[in-house]
């Protein structure tokens, strides 16, 4: 039997580190875009320049942790709200939050659709990660009679992407208020448990 190599462990300062660069440069994306100078990122974070280089060599590695951290604060929020809320008010309240991270990320999609390598796992990942979330959210909310049984979780992932496409002519809050009608046609036809 072979001796394992040794396990590495990230430093409680890198990994605050690494959370800072990335939640800076989430912020700094949403309003200045993913071209933003990597000095206004790495003044965000606190942190220096050559941090940022050291954790992402390219920008391209950067953008895509930015994208996957967010997708694992989204898709890990959904057991705290199975444990925290009846299964229907779970269902409803991630839904929510996956559309604000639909919302949010539009900034993004560019940069994700320009070919670079970097970003070829994503869709993948994002697949991944978000419809375990949502199959076992929906799924309590199917048990508990709160939603209808004939709908799929990718389904659900794909309309309420489609609406949070822009609305020309709808206020900030139009993609969460077109949720939530998508939401109570979920109740409808639920079929309550036995």
């Amino acid at each position: 039997m072979g001796e394992a190599g040794p396990v590495r462990r990230v430093r409680a300062d890198a990994r605050r580190n690494t959370d800072a660069l990335l939640e800076a440069a989430a912020t700094v994306f949403a309003t200045s875009g993913v071209d933003a100078p990597v000095r206004e990122i790495a003044t965000t974070a606190g942190v220096g320049v050559g941090t940022v280089y050291r954790h992402f060599p390219k920008r391209a590695d950067l953008v895509a942790a930015v994208f996957r951290h967010a997708v694992d604060a989204c898709a890990d929020e959904a057991p705290a709200l199975a444990a925290e809320h009846p299964p229907g008010e779970a269902l409803a309240r991630w839904l929510l939050r996956y559309t604000d991270f639909i919302a949010t990320k539009r900034g993004l999609a560019a940069a994700l659709h320009s070919g670079d390598p970097a970003f070829d796992a994503l869709p993948a990942y994002f697949d991944q990660r978000f419809r375990p979330a949502l199959d076992a959210l929906l799924a309590a909310a199917v048990d508990a009679g709160e939603a209808r049984c004939d709908v799929a979780a990718n389904d659900l992932l794909r309309a309420v992407a489609n609406l949070c496409g822009p609305a020309h002519d709808a206020g900030p809050d139009h993609a969460r208020r077109m949720t939530a009608l998508l939401v109570d046609g979920l109740r409808r036809g639920a079929v309550s448990p036995a």
